[in-house]
């Protein structure tokens, strides 16, 4: 399969309030890849994904999104419609670039033992149970970036190997994901493994 580029960040700064949230950070990813970013909580992990996902604008630097890419992202808690279920959630959020695949979103909630059909609301779900529909909302339209924000969270030990299945099937389907957490996650095999220290990526 061909390599394709996905993403070029080029000298990415951003401060809140005078503080240096991400200073002077550069990657570059690359269809296929696997990256996994380790980080304190408030070390600027859940900034710099909002800023690739243009929810936020950076201080200084660029973001390049290649042709064709489309980012799917769960970052810091997901939201959803609080009193709907998650199959009103998962059309609600589908239709809005209409990708909506009701089979391909009935298997992820399959693999990952919940219930597309059921009539509970979102609010009754467990931590766990919202950590998995925010992990099949940033991959049911097949996007091919995709940005995860301590996506373990919350996860029994039968839900963390489905996920590692899962995101490896991803990978070799030549999409490209970037993980967040704080955890070291040594169970996935990741291309490339950074800290976000200081606002900084440095290789570990």
């Amino acid at each position: 399969m061909e390599t394709k580029k996905m993403l070029k960040i080029e000298a990415l700064s951003k401060k809140i309030k005078q503080h240096e949230i991400i200073n002077d950070l550069n990657l570059t990813v690359d269809s296929g890849e696997l990256i996994h970013i380790m980080g304190i909580n408030g070390s600027g992990k859940s900034t710099l994904f909002k800023i690739i996902a243009n929810i936020m604008e950076p201080s200084s630097g660029t973001v390049t999104l290649f042709e064709n890419v489309e980012i799917g992202a769960l970052i810091e808690n997901p939201s959803f419609m609080e009193t709907s279920t998650a199959k009103e959630n998962m059309k609600f959020l589908s239709q809005i670039n209409h990708h909506y695949n009701e089979k391909r979103i009935s298997d992820l909630f399959s693999k990952l033992d919940l219930d597309y059909n059921s009539r509970e609301k979102i609010n009754k779900y467990s931590l766990g149970m919202r950590q998995k529909v925010g992990i099949i909302q940033a991959i049911m339209e097949n996007q091919n970036l995709i940005l995860l924000d301590e996506p373990t969270r919350g996860l029994d030990k039968k839900a963390l190997e489905t996920f590692g299945q899962m995101v490896m099937e991803l990978i070799g389907e030549g999409k490209s994901i970037i993980i967040a957490s704080h955890e070291n996650l040594s169970e996935l095999e990741f291309t490339t493994r950074y800290e976000l220290v200081e606002g900084d990526l440095q290789k570990l």
